[in-house]
């Protein structure tokens, strides 16, 4: 009898005291499990939308392309009449004779190459989560130096799988990526030609045939 008395107020007192569940859901809760990690061996790697991700970036272009033409040709034309029945005296003596020689040549070679190298470590939060599970993440980063202002911004679409254990991923495996890189200030301006003597530079380069 004194057993069942002790599982009747236990029975009791849980009722009364709010689940764990429920106190974290609570208003004015200063833990929301929606916000944060559901334990300390939760995963950290982000995986909905709101998380924040480390992009690293590490863009390396090189560009070459060549090219070789080689076009020859050669046309000869050596023709004599030896024999002219219908009216031999037409002519006279000797008979016509005809020699041509013809010579083409064209040779053009063409080489390009380029090597470009962008590097920046920048953190995007993710703005989407798609069907499959891929995060469409976005970042962007404005630093302020004096006058001087320089922005970089960067979006893509990321595996879960291939964000590393730190919360890292690298660049080259995002997909549809974008990284821009511009500033503005008297520094940029002085490295670019801008205003009226852009256009008139750009109008001469369109129009100089050589």
């Amino acid at each position: 009898m004194k057993t069942i008395r002790i599982a009747l107020a236990a029975t009791l007192l849980l009722a009364l005291v709010p689940t764990q569940a429920a106190a974290q859901g609570r208003p004015g809760s200063i833990y929301n499990p929606d916000n944060g990690p559901f334990g300390l061996v939760a995963e950290k790697t982000a995986f909905r939308k709101g998380d924040i991700v480390n992009v690293i970036i590490r863009e390396n272009q090189t560009v070459k392309n060549q090219e070789a033409s080689d076009l020859s040709k050669s046309t000869n034309l050596n023709y004599k009449i030896n024999v002219f029945d219908v009216k031999p005296n037409t002519f006279g003596s000797p008979l016509p004779a005809i020699d041509a020689d013809s010579a083409d040549g064209f040779i053009g070679q063409a080489k390009y190459e380029k090597t470009g190298n962008f590097t920046a470590r920048l953190a995007a939060i993710v703005i989407d989560t798609l069907p499959n599970g891929n995060l469409v993440i976005s970042g962007r980063r404005e630093i302020h130096v004096d006058n001087e202002t320089k922005l970089i911004e960067f979006t893509g679409i990321v595996r879960r799988w291939d964000v590393q254990a730190d919360n890292s991923i690298e660049s080259e495996l995002v997909a549809n990526a974008e990284v821009v890189y511009r500033g503005t200030g008297p520094m940029t301006d002085s490295t670019n030609r801008r205003g009226i003597g852009g256009i008139l530079h750009s109008a001469i380069s369109w129009l100089w045939p050589f």
